[in-house]
């Protein structure tokens, strides 16, 4: 393998998610990687423990396992103790599907540092978007099985049009059960969700979707369940500081969105050793290059596609914005929020639809955007189709309550109501708030 100066990344890159197998036992209808079966090709015993090494002497600190299924992958464990013994934070990301407690036990032994299980949604949701009736109880006795073993446990969730309707029963569910951290992102068209893209939110959901998550958030701090917020998630709109902050104040300095982070502060490396800025990003555009071909140094170091946001803050940084981005007043700050979410939608970066500040700025001129597919993607995993974009007059739409994600049918729990009988006006008066407050500052421009 080629050497390089081996600088030291540490003020650049400290976290990776890391594939260490495709091989999956769910049949997720949202799955970017279109998990199933293991890569033909995948990385061995022997490489694997060389590309540690090669994590290790670059500087990342963190690392998170996911597959498919990680544990599927006969060498797990031996990896996670040598993750561990050179230094670096090892994590897994899982479905939670059959995790035993002595598996839960020797994950422990190895050194694993927490265990995140995916759920997306009460009992039948979550079985239905993850392929296997059972997922969802077996996600539970997971956690349960982790949390006796010692180990941390969080939840990380998916909001698309199936999933969000349960989020406030879910949040009940996760407190009742302990888990004290609780990540939140988009479902966006990649891989199996490209073909099922009558889960996602139009742009319009998310003046629904921000301010009840605002509510979550702020009764998560009373509760000791703190939401992470994804990096497809936001932008600058009324409760940036309270989303972004994760010091549980509002008050935090850099409590705001400053842009993709792809190749910066995050890597994603496949089961096949191919090397991205961000494990979500599609294979065929983002690959930078393969272990087994480069050292881990050099790709990062060298190829254009670990590159893309090295630009951050100077002029060249917004070139690549087209559409309502390129225009928007915080163009150069954001640079098109997410370069994953931008991309699987439009086969490009730079402009994206998945913005809240966005969409109240289309409200507030009485316009809505929608997104519609318009080629269908290829079924590799990684993939994506292509969307257009339309705006449409509100005045001239006709809402679909039983399929988009509204206040009525939303679930809240009924102790919530009971202790509330105002909830929900509440929160529907702090949408029709949030499209004024930004109509008026549109008029002062």
């Amino acid at each position: 393998m080629e050497q390089s100066n081996p600088f030291n990344l540490r003020q650049r890159k400290s976290y990776v998610v890391w594939e260490i197998t495709l091989k999956c036992n769910l049949l997720c209808n949202h799955c970017g990687s279109r998990a199933g079966d293991a890569r033909s090709d995948e990385l061995d015993t022997a490489e694997a423990i060389d590309l540690i090494h090669q994590m290790a002497a670059a500087g990342i600190s963190d690392v998170t396992l996911i597959g498919g299924e990680a544990y599927l992958r006969k060498d797990w464990l031996q990896l996670v103790a040598e993750i561990t013994k050179v230094g670096m934070v090892c994590s897994m990301v899982t479905g939670g599907y059959g995790i035993s407690a002595k598996s839960a036990k020797r994950m422990k032994k190895a050194g694993l540092a927490s265990v995140s299980v995916s759920l997306d949604g009460m009992r039948l949701a979550h079985d239905q978007q993850r392929g296997k009736i059972g997922s969802w109880d077996q996600a539970f006795q997971s956690l349960e099985h982790l949390s006796n073993a010692g180990i941390p446990i969080t939840a990380n969730s998916q909001v698309n049009r199936v999933s969000f309707k349960d989020f406030p029963k879910l949040y009940q569910k996760l407190v009742e059960v302990g888990v004290n951290a609780w990540q939140i992102a988009i479902t966006v068209p990649m891989g199996n969700a490209a073909d099922n893209n009558a889960l996602l939110l139009q742009p319009k959901e998310l003046q629904v979707v921000h301010p009840v998550l605002a509510h979550l958030l702020k009764r998560g701090r009373k509760d000791g369940l703190s939401l992470q917020i994804g990096n497809n998630m936001g932008y600058y709109g009324p409760y940036e500081k309270l989303m972004r902050s994760y010091s549980g104040t509002e008050n935090e300095e850099w409590g705001f969105w400053r842009g993709c982070n792809a190749g910066l502060a995050t890597l994603g490396i496949e089961a096949d050793g191919a090397i991205k800025g961000c494990p979500s990003l599609p294979t065929t555009a983002y690959t930078g290059g393969n272990i087994r071909e480069h050292s881990l140094v050099n790709i990062v170091s060298q190829s254009d596609e670990l590159n893309i946001n090295m630009n951050a803050g100077t002029p060249e940084g917004t070139q690549h914005l087209w559409g309502f981005c390129k225009s928007c007043e915080y163009a150069e700050l954001c640079r098109g929020g997410c370069t994953w979410t931008a991309h699987v939608f439009f086969d490009k970066r730079g402009n994206n639809p998945y913005c809240y500040h966005r969409s109240l700025v289309q409200a507030a001129q009485g316009k809505q955007e929608q997104i519609k597919l318009i080629r269908k993607a290829d079924g590799i995993p990684f993939d994506n189709g292509e969307f257009a974009l339309n705006i449409v007059d509100l005045a001239k739409m006709l809402p679909n309550k039983l399929k988009e994600v509204s206040l009525e049918n939303i679930k809240f729990p009924k102790q919530w109501l009971e202790k509330d009988s105002a909830l929900i006006s509440s929160l529907q008066e702090e949408m029709a708030n949030n499209i004024k407050m930004m109509q008026d500052r549109l008029a002062l421009l």
